[in-house]
């Protein structure tokens, strides 16, 4: 029999997203809902070893779904990847009377939950990344508004890249992943995407597409770059040299993870935050929720974990087909 939950925390842990703040806030008032207590967790799984654990009310997330970042904080922690930090936060949770735990963050994040469920303490985890990287579902909170940052981005440099005949590689973030890079390029009409799952590092092939644009007429060419292939700077430097057309580095950076999150990082990490309360509230432990063809499930953590999650070569052709 799945044990009474009268007591949940909620932190947000890795890499912040815009939506996180949404997720948050859906928690804390579904699970109040529910009644059913809520304690904050600051600065993920650092401030639960540090007990920075604070109540949290219906009024507490007022005010806050339109914001980015994540008003609860985060941080990465060394210790919790051990036992003994393991161990010690679930003595923690078990000493402030948490009796499951809702964890909005990436794959790190999961195994820091996946962890907890271990030692005694149900667990959900909330699909939180801009770098759209977990293979268990089609939507992470954030990549929404991150990628359609890093398009409005992209095209205020093709602007000036174009009024000056420039070549730009603009760097875009994603970790290993290229999803950022790939939806910005087909987004942009880029001439070039570069993708670690699919980038095989011939320059040359690039060079010869810039030299045979200009003389077509061309009077910019973009150039998407993933940050898992990174090194933007030196390859501008290499493709100037080769081809004698100047071309600048772009790096986008953090300024993808900030900002008011879109409706759809906003809606989407509601109903998330919502279904993770209700399931932890059941008693479930040890999930993971996800979107998977248009509707909202959990998946065990060890079976998310174990999916694989690669670009689909359908859009990637499309992308290659349409920059010609």
């Amino acid at each position: 029999m799945a044990k009474q939950i009268k007591t949940i925390g909620v932190l947000t842990s890795g890499g912040d997203a815009p939506g996180m703040n949404a997720a948050i806030r859906a928690v804390t008032r579904k699970a109040i809902s529910n009644g059913v207590k809520v304690k904050g967790i600051k600065k993920g799984y650092q401030g639960l070893l540090n007990e920075e654990i604070v109540d949290m009310g219906a009024h507490d997330v007022s005010d806050t779904i339109q914001r980015g970042g994540t008003i609860l904080g985060t941080a990465r922690c060394s210790e919790f990847r051990t036992v003994e930090g393991q161990k010690k936060g679930a003595e923690i949770c078990k000493k402030h009377g948490i009796d499951g735990i809702i964890v909005i963050g990436g794959d790190g994040s999961y195994r820091g939950a996946q962890a907890l469920s271990r030692q005694g303490i149900n667990t959900i985890g909330l699909p939180g990344t801009i770098d759209l990287d977990i293979a268990c579902t089609e939507y992470t909170i954030g990549f929404d508004t991150a990628v359609n940052t890093a398009m409005q981005a992209i095209d205020k440099v093709r602007d000036t890249s174009s009024s000056h005949e420039r070549c730009s590689i603009i760097e875009v973030m994603g970790r290993n992943a290229g999803f950022i890079a790939l939806w910005c390029g087909i987004a942009n009409g880029a001439e070039d995407i570069l993708l670690p799952e699919k980038y095989d590092y011939n320059e040359q092939v690039i060079i010869n597409n810039i030299i045979r644009n200009r003389k077509t007429g061309k009077k910019h060419h973009i150039i998407i770059n993933a940050e898992g292939i990174g090194h933007s700077t030196s390859m501008a430097r290499r493709i100037e040299a080769a081809t004698g057309i100047e071309t600048r580095a772009t790096i986008l950076g953090y300024m993808q993870r900030g900002g008011s999150p879109t409706c759809k990082d906003r809606v989407y990490a509601s109903i998330m935050g919502s279904y993770a309360a209700d399931i932890l509230c059941e008693g479930k432990s040890n999930r993971v929720v996800a979107y998977r063809d248009g509707k909202f499930v959990d998946f065990d953590i060890e079976e998310a974990l174990a999916m694989e999650k690669g670009i689909p070569d359908y859009t990637y052709q499309v992308a290659k087909a349409l920059s010609i």
